[in-house]
């Protein structure tokens, strides 16, 4: 399974996976279609699937564009059918979905919004969060509670380390330096940091990070209890 990761937007990011032999593809979180468009084409890719983590407009704006032009169809999580355009394929909280080449078991990750959910490529060690979880950060409680979202991160802290996370958004050095405001003397974090500096440098996305640096560099997963991440939480919002 090969993964371009296709810039969209101000800072999103979308993935188009692909079978190299059968060159078929699913796309995570379409911001918009031009992009992906663009690469579809390039590569001469035949798009199958439209993977929606949430309802959000930033990570759904290419659905309908995209399922008119290549004939895909759209997967979202069940309860979240009423706000997911153009919808054909519901799923549900630890299903396995499994079509053409692909297989991804689904995590229902409340707390950004309430239908939130993640696509984990099990056999591959690969997850995308959409806006759960970000490199050195997690997403804004907008409809879900505190407690909601702390539990969707341990959901998927307690993946296998070497998991490689795919995120929504380019948002690692500012998570970064939150991050370190709250963990000054953590080596790894700053060594992480100045990696991601380097990257951004040279135009190249910080994403795929590996859990196990998450684990060791993000406070937000770092947090021993539900009251010491509400007040990390709190204190990200006006950062």
């Amino acid at each position: 399974m090969e993964i371009k990761i296709i810039p969209c937007l101000n800072d999103n990011y979308s993935y188009l996976i692909f079978d190299k032999i059968k060159k078929n593809a699913c796309v995570i979180d379409p911001s918009e279609a031009k992009p992906i468009i663009e690469v579809i084409e390039k590569n001469k890719i035949n798009l199958k699937y439209i993977l929606n983590t949430h309802h959000h407009y930033d990570h759904v704006g290419g659905n309908k564009e995209l399922k008119e032009k290549y004939k895909s169809k759209i997967v979202g999580f069940k309860e979240d059918k009423d706000r997911i355009p153009e919808i054909d394929i519901m799923v549900e909280d630890n299903q396995i979905w499994k079509n053409e080449n692909f297989e991804a078991k689904i995590y229902h990750i409340p707390g950004h919004t309430s239908g939130h959910i993640a696509f984990h490529f099990f056999k591959e060690k690969k997850i995308f969060t959409g806006d759960t979880l970000f490199s050195l950060g997690c997403g804004r409680i907008f409809e879900g509670t505190y407690e909601q979202m702390f539990n969707s991160l341990k959901k998927i802290k307690d993946l296998p380390r070497d998991t490689e996370i795919y995120c929504g958004h380019e948002y690692t050095l500012q998570n970064g330096n939150f991050c370190l405001t709250h963990d000054s003397s953590n080596l790894k974090l700053k060594v992480k940091i100045e990696n991601v500096k380097k990257k951004l440098e040279n135009s190249l996305p910080s994403i795929p990070t590996i859990l196990a640096d998450e684990i060791e560099c993000n406070i937000f997963l770092k947090a021993k209890d539900l009251k010491s991440f509400s007040k990390l939480r709190d204190l990200k919002d006006n950062f």
